[in-house]
């Protein structure tokens, strides 16, 4: 049977070639991008994922990645000596290619900033004595629940997509089901250790440089180069127990959702996908150490539809449980990029489609930025929308409204999540903890007329006049005043002064308004 499907595989790629080399290779690429999708991305992907899995593998096993962290932190060192020596004629960034970071953009400063490369990919310990583990900045979700995972341990907050990093995600934000409970990935934090612009490695937590600690969340790199994190980790267990609860109202998506995300006992993760202006799916859910068989869905399983189509038909059948192994659930939007790849592959979700090939799925996202050219880049700027809000609970429901009369987009990602009163960027306008939620938009808008940069602005008006959170990953297009009223620079101010990092690093603001990237 592999030897038969193997051949009908082959047979397509030749077909691919031979279509490629008649049509050429930039007209596939924008007409027809699901031919270089499917038959040449998939396939490096899959090559990729292998070779560095077997690489992660030897090196923990080997233990051999905390012996060469301090020879990389030294040579961080040494490469900010040298701009130093060198008359700081530059400001600093990390030489990781633009491509390679989830973020729907490439970043234009690389080209014009000082690049330090900075090759930090490892898990350095696992303390199960005092429950943190100990990772290098670019190590990857993926990376990370597949080692915690078998020794029965897992994150507290394990954002979705299996190439999100440490850094990515600390330097910018992270957020999963399990926030309205732990907060942000930031706040499963313990401690951070950087390079700063005197080339000095610091280490920072709540009892040790606390001002730094909090400053550095969202600073997307701007006062220092993060070598190494510890992260709280929790145990795991075998499954997770996962209940549907549909809603065909309006008003019930915001009543049903927020009872679930205040309920007590409290459930461990809770989410709602958003189908329609009336139609919703909310789900709770819980680990468990076993499951009743007759209701186990393996939902990572390559040949399952991908969740969010699963989740849909919760709206016809009605109410249902399901135990899902946890892993699967973690990634369960990894296999379609939440409903992103159905744009890419329009019969991704066919279940021939999968049989043959949903093995090899998802293409790494650095390839498809790598490759998509500069007609396929405008394409997506002016006819796409990969937005993340994060705004109070309270105003959830004016939320969604903003979001159908401005988009029309729809599914909607509603992610809970508790935001503490600390200092820092982001925090609640008053003296108190706040629910807030995410609302993630991902897709071709819908709404006649629409206009990324207008509607956007509109989307970020309403976001600031509720006191919300744009995540900063994503087409920022509000003015540095405006960006300045949305997050709260005075302790980052404070640190950029002190610690000198005017000459060493750009602002955030511009590492990620629009004209900085393309």
């Amino acid at each position: 049977m592999i030897f038969f499907l193997l051949q009908i595989f082959l047979v397509a790629v030749v077909a691919a070639v031979i279509w490629i080399r008649i049509k050429g290779v930039e007209y596939v690429i924008v007409n027809q991008r699901w031919i270089f999708v499917c038959f040449f991305l998939l396939p490096c992907s899959v090559v990729y994922d292998l070779l560095f899995y077997v690489r992660n593998w030897i090196v923990f096993q080997l233990s051999s990645a905390p012996k060469q962290h301090d020879k990389r932190v030294q040579d961080i060192q040494r490469q900010i000596r040298e701009w130093r020596a060198d008359g700081q004629q530059q400001l600093m960034c990390t030489g990781r290619p633009g491509w390679m970071t989830v973020s729907l953009r490439v970043g234009k400063y690389k080209k014009t900033h000082r690049n330090i490369k900075i090759n930090l990919i490892d898990i350095l310990e696992v303390d199960t004595k005092r429950q943190v583990v100990r990772v290098e900045p670019m190590a990857s979700m993926g990376q990370i629940t597949a080692t915690l995972n078998p020794l029965g341990w897992t994150l507290p907050v394990l954002p979705e997509l299996d190439d999100l990093t440490v850094g990515g995600l600390i330097m910018g934000v992270g957020i999963e089901t399990s926030s309205h409970k732990q907060g942000l990935f930031q706040h499963t934090c313990v401690s951070f250790e950087l390079v700063l612009a005197d080339g000095s490695c610091v280490k920072c937590s709540k009892d040790e440089n606390p001002d730094l600690f909090y400053a550095v969340p969202w600073s997307h790199g701007t006062l220092g180069f993060l070598v190494a994190a510890e992260i709280k980790i929790v145990p795991a267990q075998k499954f997770v127990k996962i209940e549907y609860f549909p809603v065909h109202k309006f008003e019930d998506v915001c009543t049903v959702f927020t009872e679930k995300v205040t309920e007590e006992p409290g459930h461990e993760f809770v989410e709602c996908l958003v189908y329609s202006e009336n139609k919703a799916v909310v789900m709770t859910a819980t680990q468990t150490a076993s499951a009743e068989p007759d209701k186990v869905n393996s939902i990572g399983n390559f040949w399952k539809p991908w969740f969010f189509k699963h989740v849909e038909s919760f709206l016809k059948t009605g109410r249902g449980v399901e135990y899902i192994p946890l892993r699967h659930y973690y990634h369960r939007h990894t296999r379609s990029i939440f409903w992103e790849l159905q744009d890419i592959i329009p019969f991704g979700n066919n279940p021939i489609f999968r049989y043959l090939c949903g093995w090899m799925v998802p293409p790494k996202i650095s390839l498809l930025k790598l490759t998509q050219g500069e007609t396929v880049r405008q394409l997506y700027e002016k006819h796409h929308v990969i937005q993340d809000m994060l705004i109070p609970i309270s105003k959830l429901g004016d939320g969604l409204k903003a979001f159908h009369k401005e988009l029309k987009l729809y599914p909607l990602w509603i992610c809970p999540m508790l935001l503490p009163s600390a200092p820092g960027l982001v925090h609640p306008a008053g003296d108190k903890d706040e629910m807030y939620v995410d609302l993630g938009a991902y897709g071709e808008p819908k709404q006649p007329g629409f206009v990324a940069k207008e509607t956007v602005r509109r989307l970020e008006e309403f976001v600031r006049s509720v006191d919300g959170f744009q995540m900063l990953y994503a087409d920022c297009y509000m003015t540095n005043e405006e960006f300045r009223q949305m997050f709260d620079h005075t302790l980052y101010d404070k640190l950029r002064k002190e610690l000198e990092c005017e000459k060493a690093f750009p602002e955030i603001y511009s590492k990620i308004c629009k004209s900085a990237r393309h």
